[in-house]
């Protein structure tokens, strides 16, 4: 290599890639490689990490190796490099997705000195053949991408990377660089412990993107039409969705389709050529949309993202903060929006069963980390750069987090800080948080009573405050420097010399209350017969208008009202506005049939209101969904046709009779009529049913079973009883 190419990198980056000057420090990492040494870089996705191999393999003599660990990253990358010259050659990939003469092609310009970029798998890598045709090709660099692979820490551990340092020693001696997006502090002393590269040079830029606006939602019923008003919002623009499932995927794909937004699916259940077609479809912008597994996005240059969506929550940070990095690498506005329930949570833990003990551990770990993240009223900016192992002043954020744009309580707590930090000192910081957390609140476990814990001061003495309120503090003890978690031993408290300073001179703490989502999204969910909340804020006026009509209707009818329609549908009317008949059957609770027999007196008030008024309708707030029937709700009217005993069906589907009652009530509530009388029968007396039948058609003023057990006495008729008959009922008058 001669000195004077080293010298002038400006030029050779102009050169090869048109560009005036460097980023960040690209050119000390470039630098670093041409003198001969290992260089580990940590770069957030969009910093220009690809050019810290890619220049320095094109000024070497000889072939770069990049290890990548998808074969989609792979076709991208060299697509972008053989863009940037006219030998075709000179960037190839070498993976199962090649046929014999393919790969023959790419080895044949290896050896003739062409090819300056090869990109290979690691699994291509530990092939004995390849191997053995490396040892007699001039190698210039190894350069390993998505380094955190390499990590039992890390977010997307692939056991194949950790073989690669003896086959990198079995190839060449060579200057070996790692490069990752994300690592925390364990994850970056792993990747250079096991690629034996404890001594090199490492470059660790800021994981801030200042230009990323973060943001979590409860994720209700209704997520489906929170996503889709979101886009329409950001109509024209590039955005990912990323969902845990492949079933997700596509569901949500056809979602966005039936409602004008130009979305494609992407997850390895799909064939190769199907990847490929959605992927290029994104990138040339014939696509907005792409609906994802979390596979999709790695590398992918495409700088132009505006927003990410998580349908559900990642498993880990890591593998939050590279997703939502895909989203304004030009510097440009990126929205990342998360919905978040904690029954995603449940699933993950779930997925993690049947796996060794040690790797469910550090799984849990991780989920812990997402949770605090999620729940946290801190600054999220803060949050996750403190996870990285960064200090972030939380002023800087400039309101670019839900958090920091609308601050949420604070109350003082530097009692309880002292507390945490003391009771910590007191168990000889030999315990996780969770342990510290049951001292506060007073449990009575096996665990607190064989080590004395239950003798301590502290024991019991913040019961009344409950589990959320500890975790907080002790979450912000962590943010704050007070605290810190051993990594090395499953996350055990350790306190700081911080902590030791505020022990010896306390001083006023706020702490910041944290976000009950579970909360917000019972109270969504808290819904008689199982329908659905429009959300949002209702039109009172017109609620009141609405019901009134229907109190008119229903004397007419000699029905009680809620037969009509039930609150939570008026609810629904009255904040959506719908004036067709088919924007009424999306409506909670309002099937076909209902919508027929009483929708039209409804649809021709709110058409007046909404003309009087000059409301402007939100539009894209009427959801169209996909049309399946449900299994389950196919199955079970078929097998009530059939006269099935209900515990039958129930057992069949894998349900609890409690669970089969609400689905029987889910359809008769949106206008389908099903006979049970056979059932109801056998089950309730029927005198007893005379009582509740005639309590529903001339008494109840609404469908609710605890008022009618209170009207008909708790101690003389079940729940399920009334829930029985109130279907009959319902079935035959509301259709």
């Amino acid at each position: 290599m001669e000195i004077e190419v080293k010298s002038d990198l400006s030029e050779a980056l102009k050169r090869h890639f048109g560009f005036n000057k460097f980023k960040g420090e690209q050119e000390a990492i470039i630098k670093s490689v041409l003198d001969g040494n290992d260089t580990f870089v940590i770069m957030p996705t969009g910093g220009g990490k690809s050019l810290c191999y890619q220049l320095p393999a094109l000024i070497l003599e000889g072939t770069a190796i990049i290890v990548s660990p998808l074969i989609a990253l792979m076709k991208n990358q060299v697509d972008a490099i053989r863009g940037f010259g006219s030998e075709h050659g000179i960037a190839h990939f070498l993976n199962s997705s090649l046929n014999k003469s393919e790969a023959e092609r790419v080895r044949a310009d290896i050896k003739s000195g062409v090819t300056k970029l090869l990109y290979v798998a690691p699994e291509s890598l530990n092939k004995q053949e390849n191997i053995d045709f490396f040892k007699d090709v001039n190698i210039s660099l190894v350069a390993i991408d998505e380094a955190h692979c390499i990590s039992e820490w890390g977010h997307d551990f692939r056991p194949e990377y950790r073989k690669l340092r003896p086959m990198i020693e079995a190839i060449s001696n060579v200057p070996v660089m790692a490069l990752t997006a994300t690592a925390t502090p364990k994850v970056q002393q792993d990747i250079q412990k096991n690629l034996g590269m404890t001594d090199a040079n490492v470059f660790k830029s800021s994981f801030n993107r200042d230009n990323l606006f973060y943001e979590i939602r409860p994720k209700s019923k209704n997520v489906a039409r929170d996503m889709i008003k979101f886009i329409k919002q950001h109509e024209g623009k590039s955005g990912i969705v990323y969902c845990l499932s492949r079933k997700k995927v596509e569901e949500m794909a056809e979602t966005l389709q039936v409602n004008g937004i130009k979305a494609l699916p992407y997850h390895a259940g799909l064939d190769a050529a199907t990847r490929a077609r959605h992927q290029d479809a994104f990138l040339m912008e014939e696509a907005d949309v792409i609906c994802a597994t979390i596979a999709f996005g790695m590398g992918i240059d495409k700088p132009d993202v505006r927003f990410v969506i998580h349908h559900d929550i990642p498993k880990s940070l890591e593998g939050y903060y590279q997703e939502t990095g895909r989203a304004g690498r030009d510097g440009g506005e990126g929205v990342c929006l998360s919905f978040y329930s904690y029954d995603d949570i449940t699933k993950l833990e779930k997925f993690m069963q049947g796996k060794p003990i040690s790797e469910q551990e550090i799984g849990k770990q991780l989920l812990n980390e997402v949770v605090s993240y999620v729940e946290t009223s801190v600054c999220r900016r803060k949050f996750i750069l403190h996870y990285f192992g960064e200090e972030f002043d939380s002023k800087n954020c400039n309101e670019h987090c839900d958090n920091c744009k609308h601050p949420k309580k604070q109350e003082e707590a530097q009692e309880q800080l002292e507390l945490v930090i003391q009771t910590v000192l007191d168990i000889k910081e030999k315990f996780k948080s969770k342990h510290l957390i049951n001292i506060f609140l007073g449990v009575n476990s096996s665990q607190i009573k064989s080590y004395k814990h239950d003798t301590l001061p502290a024991y019991g003495i913040g019961a009344e405050k409950g589990e959320r309120y500890w975790q907080s503090l002790v979450r912000q003890a962590v943010i704050n420097g007070y605290l810190s978690k051993d990594i090395e031993n499953y996350g055990l408290l350790k306190v700081t010399e911080a902590g030791q300073a505020y022990l010896a001179k306390p001083t006023p703490f706020k702490m910041t209350i944290d976000h009950d989502y579970e909360a917000a999204t019972e109270a969504e969910d808290a819904i008689p017969m199982g329908a659905m909340k429009g959300g949002g804020a209702a039109d009172d006026n017109l609620l009141r208008m609405l019901k009134d009509l229907r109190k008119d209707i229903s004397k007419e009818e000699n029905l009680p009202p809620f037969v009509i329609f039930q609150d939570p549908s008026l609810e629904d009317m009255a904040f959506r506005y719908p004036i067709t008949m088919e924007e009424l059957t999306d409506i909670s609770g309002v099937g076909a049939g209902k919508a027929k027999k009483y929708g039209e007196p409804f649809l021709e008030l709110i058409k007046d209101y909404v003309e009087e008024n000059e409301i402007e309708r939100e539009q894209d707030m009427i959801v169209k969904t996909v049309v399946k029937k449900s299994s389950n709700k196919v199955y079970i009217i078929q097998s009530i046709d059939r006269k099935l005993d209900l515990e039958d069906i129930a057992d069949a589907k894998g349900l609890t009779m409690n669970d089969l009652l609400t689905e029987i009530e889910h359809i008769v509530s949106s206008g389908t009529k099903v006979n049970i009388d056979y059932y109801i029968d056998e089950a309730v007396d029927e005198d007893k049913q005379d009582d509740i039948y005639e309590y529903f058609q001339e008494e109840a003023e609404t469908d609710s079973i605890e008022a009618a057990l209170e009207e008909l006495g708790e101690d003389d008729y079940t729940e399920e009883e009334i829930r029985l008959v109130r279907i009959k009922f319902i079935s035959e008058f509301g259709h």
